[in-house]
């Protein structure tokens, strides 16, 4: 008898081309569907209509609802994380690190993101300010979003070591909020704007020199 053919190697075969597609159209219809409704008002029907497949392919794919969110939350993540820590690696690299340049490696990853990678970013950014708001997702944010934080915290901490940690804290916290603002909330800027010049979008200057004075003021 072949052993290459055994139960073993049967469950290291890799996914075919379609099944990795299925799945992608599956989780891409999830996010845009919790970013709207949020983890209630969406449904393992809703999502199989969104992405047009058979309802049994959802739950094969992802399991059920809970599992479902933690990984389209969780799925691009690791992608942002990469992205700003790497910018701040270099930053450092290159010495005369402030809070400015700190903000800047935190806030400009995701903005290149939103304005470069499609609808899908931007539902994104609904989906994390949905999750940031609601408790019952803490275990969550701890996995996905609090170890890159923390890092960035513990950086400008370092700049300010004789403010308090939590007051540190609480200024990224606020400047994450207007980050997700500026990428879920830009038709409220333009609404209020009246006929004046329109923000540049998504990298716009004004939300980094917001956080840094804000984050100043209140770090004293």
């Amino acid at each position: 008898m072949n052993s290459d053919a055994g139960p073993e190697k049967q469950r290291q075969r890799a996914p075919s081309q379609r099944s990795l597609e299925t799945r992608a159209r599956i989780l891409d219809a999830a996010e845009r569907l919790f970013a709207e409704r949020g983890f209630d008002g969406t449904s393992m029907r809703d999502i199989a209509v969104e992405a047009q497949v058979q309802v049994g392919l959802v739950s094969h794919h992802a399991g059920n609802k809970a599992a479902l969110f933690h990984v389209v939350v969780a799925r691009r993540a690791d992608e942002l994380s990469g992205r700003r820590l790497d910018a701040l690696a270099a930053r450092k690299a290159e010495g005369n690190l402030d809070l400015a340049a700190v903000m800047a490696c935190f806030l400009r990853p995701y903005l290149e993101l939103a304005r470069t990678g499609g609808a899908q970013w931007m539902a994104y950014a609904r989906l994390v300010a949905y999750v940031s708001a609601d408790t019952r997702w803490r275990s969550l944010a701890m996995v996905c979003f609090d170890p890159t934080a923390q890092q960035f915290v513990d950086e400008i901490s370092a700049l300010y070591p004789r403010v308090s940690k939590r007051r540190v804290s609480a200024g990224f916290t606020y400047s994450v909020a207007a980050l997700l603002a500026q990428v879920t909330s830009g038709w409220r800027i333009e609404a209020l704007g009246g006929d004046g010049p329109r923000l540049r979008t998504p990298d716009d200057t004004v939300l980094l020199s917001f956080c840094v004075a804000g984050m100043e003021a209140a770090m004293g």
